[in-house]
């Protein structure tokens, strides 16, 4: 049986990323490897095992091309109006709370929100099928 553990993404500046995952998804650093020419972040919350690890490549200075491949990264949350509001008020400019329904069931209430990478990020409302 395998176990997730984490998903990595490269960042050009390392402070606007940590202040990003810090104030919109409460992501704190974990631990941290540094070797010559780049370093491993890893962050998370009390929320889950799962990490997020941040790939600083000291000499990068350009924007990484996500290419046409990337989705995006998912998180769940209690109450997503209050923290797209949050998100908001610190300038981050989320996409607008939507609702996706099957039929008249609603499965999932959601905004997408961009780091400062570019990656973007689902914030969904905890529910039976989201949690």
């Amino acid at each position: 049986m395998a176990k997730m553990i984490h998903s990595m993404i490269r960042v050009v500046d390392e402070s606007k990323s940590l202040q990003f995952y810090q104030n919109i998804l409460n992501l704190t650093e974990k631990r941290r490897i540094t070797f010559d020419s780049f370093c491993l972040i890893y962050l998370g919350n009390e929320e889950s095992d799962f990490e997020l690890e941040l790939t600083v490549n000291f000499d990068q200075k350009a924007q990484y091309d996500l290419g046409n491949g990337y989705g995006h990264l998912a998180v769940s949350a209690e109450n997503i109006e209050a923290l797209h509001q949050k998100a908001v008020s610190l300038g981050y400019q989320p996409k607008d709370v939507k609702e996706f329904y099957n039929g008249d069931s609603l499965v999932a209430k959601f905004f997408f929100i961009n780091d400062p990478d570019g990656y973007a990020i689902e914030v969904i409302e905890r529910s039976d099928t989201f949690n």
